[in-house]
């Protein structure tokens, strides 16, 4: 029997995705209190990602040419309801330049708990000189001790996240076809 994978919609208007048994979303405590026995994963408000994007420094942007799609780990500032980052010339500022529609992902976890933040959208290069000094003044600065000119903005389309409690694989039961 597969397992039961719903969607459903919570009291605060998130999307919920559940695996297994489907719970009223929003009952079980999408104020992030969740029931382990109902709630595999809960989806966050957009105010709760953008909270989780602004606790973290480190992300995966994603881009896209052609038939190549390639990750990249770059250190970042949630500014309003956007990323920056510096970058080099290099691939990732000419994958953006030829394809401007990037995914960003930020994680973490606990012994506990983990949750995942995916950021839609559109990046660009901060041209202009007003652009660049306010973007200077973000308290961004490169890891690696090398010269990153180019300020790199995500515009998000959309912003989606969810949370789950760690814990063991459940006991199965019956027989398993593989």
């Amino acid at each position: 029997m597969e397992p039961d994978n719903s969607f459903g919609l919570g009291t605060d208007g998130a999307v919920c995705h559940y695996i297994g048994p489907l719970p009223a979303c929003g009952e079980s405590g999408h104020n992030g209190s969740m029931d382990e026995s109902r709630d595999v994963l809960v989806a966050l408000s957009e105010a709760e990602c953008w909270e989780r994007l602004r606790s973290q420094e480190l992300g995966r942007l994603v881009t896209r040419v052609g038939d190549i799609t390639d990750i990249f780990p770059v250190n970042y500032v949630a500014d309003g309801n956007s990323v920056v980052f510096r970058t080099a010339e290099g691939s990732k500022l000419f994958s953006l330049t030829v394809n401007d529609e990037v995914l960003f992902e930020v994680d973490d976890h606990t012994d506990t708990d983990a949750w995942s933040v995916i950021l839609r959208g559109h990046a660009h290069r901060l041209d202009s000189s007003e652009e660049t000094g306010k973007a200077e003044e973000l308290d961004l600065r490169p890891w690696l001790p090398t010269l990153k000119y180019n300020f790199i903005r995500i515009e998000a389309s959309t912003v989606s996240g969810r949370t789950f409690h760690r814990g063991p694989e459940p006991e199965r039961s019956g027989p398993t076809d593989y």
